[in-house]
């Protein structure tokens, strides 16, 4: 995991709110602000954030599904924001996406077998039918399926089927890059756990790098090596896993961990809770765009945005006080972290 394969570069991403006659306007919604972090072969980088801070709209904008505003997006040192025509689509073989919904992400009029050799002839990966048909064999064996399921429409599996048929069909293109886009967040609470084990088990046997995009930060934890937490479009923190869940060291970031439940109704978390409403995209606050919710704003915050420092090894942090700020620690998960019985 030393090299990148993923670099995303200042990545802006506004979009254009139509008004009037003409339907043109001054007002952007504000979705994706100046974000840059890299992944690294192989690794699973996750970003987590409340809904509406921009996860999504980046892992879209880096598979080039929305057209970003502004920023470069490097794949195996390629700018992806200046392909065009074949060089987009050779790209696009290699990364691919695992949407949130796998009842929307299926087309109800085709068999399984169908959809997953239609990806394979669109990029080109096999030369013929019988090869087509082999390969589809082998992917939904893979999955966890059979073959007679190949000859099935979406509508006669379960959520977590169609998900294990969206994951094969993802792979059909032999990608080396999965965005990831909250793929748990629509199935029960055990088949969950499948998912994310098949997952987890598919990276390690073909090499592959994912972005896993979540508001959940328990599947976060389990899944990320490195995290980037967001925040109104903007990165708040980026570090290792282990570092940003037991020791946070930005105050929006310390409170997301903090609101994690505990596993045992006798246990109670000393919780600092956040204040005010999430601001608008239309109207981000000056200065740093937490500074109405934070506890420990100052004039400073309210005027100067913080830009995203490395403070420590491997670990960037946009705040103006973040070596200065006593957080403590946290242990997730655990009943040695201190905590007071309710």
């Amino acid at each position: 995991m030393g090299e990148p394969l993923l670099k995303v570069v200042n990545l802006r991403k506004w979009f254009q709110i139509p008004s009037g006659i003409f339907g043109r306007s001054r007002n952007y919604v504000k979705a994706v602000n100046d974000v840059s972090f890299e992944v690294k072969r192989g690794e699973t980088f996750g970003l987590v954030g409340e809904s509406g801070s921009g996860k999504t709209t980046i892992g879209r904008c880096i598979l080039r599904l929305i057209e970003p505003t502004s920023g470069q997006i490097f794949f195996q040192g390629v700018d992806v924001t200046k392909l065009r025509g074949s060089e987009l689509k050779a790209c696009r073989r290699k990364m691919q996406i695992i949407f949130q919904d796998p009842y929307a992400s299926l087309d109800p009029r085709q068999t399984i077998k169908s959809a997953l050799i239609e990806a394979m002839r669109s990029s080109g990966v096999v030369r013929d039918s019988g090869e087509a048909m082999n390969r589809a064999r082998e992917l939904i064996r893979k999955v966890g399926l059979n073959e007679d399921h190949l000859y099935r429409f979406p509508h006669e599996f379960s959520g977590g089927q169609r998900q294990r048929i969206a994951i094969a069909r993802a792979l059909a293109t032999e990608p080396e890059f999965l965005v990831l886009d909250e793929p748990t967040s629509f199935l029960d609470v055990s088949v969950q756990a499948q998912i994310l084990n098949l997952l987890k088990n598919l990276q390690r046997e073909m090499g592959l790098t994912f972005l896993f995009i979540s508001h959940n930060l328990s599947v976060i934890a389990h899944m990320s090596n490195r995290v980037g937490v967001l925040y109104l479009g903007k990165l708040m923190e980026l570090a290792r896993t282990e570092e940003v869940y037991s020791a946070p060291r930005h105050p929006y970031t310390h409170a997301l961990i903090q609101a994690i439940p505990i596993a045992d109704p006798n246990l109670r978390r000393r919780r600092q809770l956040l204040t005010g409403e999430v601001p608008s995209l239309l109207e981000l606050p000056s200065g740093c765009v937490f500074h109405d919710r934070c506890p420990y704003a100052t004039q400073r915050c309210r005027s100067e945005e913080p830009g995203l420092v490395e403070r420590w090894s491997d670990h960037l942090v946009a705040c103006h006080y973040a070596a200065e700020l006593d957080l403590g620690r946290i242990v997730s998960y655990s009943k040695t972290a201190p905590e007071t019985k309710g």
